[in-house]
């Protein structure tokens, strides 16, 4: 019986340097595939569950304090630490989700149901109509998104719907111009004339054949746009012209908590995170969708 031979004691240098390439090969793959994909979906499911059932997920009070409890550090009794009034801030941010995300959902319907019909109508009807309305979207773009915000809820008043209605106004102008491109290119098919040719008439051809070939990008914007949708949220609870104290609104908790950022790091940096991630996974998945419809 021939001896198993020694294993040695290491990887001679090329070997070591082909390894190397593999591995970061590896992990640039997983980074840019799947699995980033996968932990985005996760974060924007966890978040979901937040909104929806809250009480399941924490026996707090999101505006009621424990006495004798305040400024307390991040432990066991309180995951996320507490606030300078004895809230604890675990709660507060679960319980804000249901404020940040009804907020973000009703900014991208509306800019997306009141994007499309107007890039519908210019992109199909052409001539005047078209320049008028990409007049007005031109006109939409030229404001910067969080002024145009600012205006609007000062007209409508401060409070989180008002602020996602502000913050959807703001994005209809995007959804126009996407949707509009793709109308005009899609109504140049070759099956687009098929079906006027063969005696279709104008809107039912452009709703049964030109509107859904027309939507796989403007899907990809939406997911983008909610994602930007939370932080334009975000900013304005910060600023003071989202939901009013003691609604426990991710923009607020992260104003609430920056007189104390020196002693109580954890008031703005939890909630600041939760942002971060939400942001980060819906453009992850943003990308994901447009990749996909590449």
């Amino acid at each position: 019986m021939s001896a198993i031979p020694s294993v040695p004691p290491s990887l001679p240098a090329p070997a070591l340097s082909a390894l190397s390439t593999r591995v970061r090969s590896a992990w640039r793959r997983a980074r840019g595939g799947p699995l980033s994909l996968w932990l985005a979906w996760l974060v924007i499911a966890t978040v979901t569950l937040f909104a929806l059932a809250p009480g399941l997920l924490t026996h707090y009070s999101p505006v009621q304090g424990i006495a004798g409890q305040q400024l307390q550090a991040p432990g066991a009794a309180h995951w996320l630490g507490t606030d300078a009034l004895g809230r604890d801030v675990y709660t507060r941010v679960v319980y804000g989700a249901v404020h940040s995300l009804s907020g973000a959902f009703v900014a991208v319907a509306m800019g997306l149901v009141l994007g499309t019909l107007l890039g519908l109508v210019a992109g199909a009807s052409g001539g005047l109509v078209d320049d008028a309305i990409m007049r007005l979207v031109d006109v939409l773009l030229s404001v910067p998104a969080l002024l145009l915000s600012l205006a609007i809820i000062i007209i409508l008043g401060f409070g989180t719907i008002n602020a996602a209605i502000a913050v959807g106004v703001a994005s209809i102008a995007s959804f126009a111009r996407l949707l509009r491109s793709e109308v005009v290119r899609v109504r140049r098919s070759e099956y687009v004339e098929a079906a006027f040719g063969s005696g279709g008439r104008f809107w039912p051809v452009l709703w049964r054949h030109v509107l859904p070939n027309s939507l796989t990008s403007v899907i990809a914007l939406a997911a983008l746009q909610f994602g930007s949708a939370i932080l334009a949220i975000s900013t304005l609870g910060f600023l003071g012209y989202g939901a009013p104290p003691p609604t426990p609104e991710w923009g607020l908790l992260i104003a609430e908590g920056r007189n104390y950022i020196s002693t109580a790091w954890w008031l703005t940096t939890v909630p600041g995170l939760v942002v971060v991630l939400v942001v980060l996974s819906a453009n992850r998945i943003s990308a994901g969708l447009h990749k996909a419809n590449a």
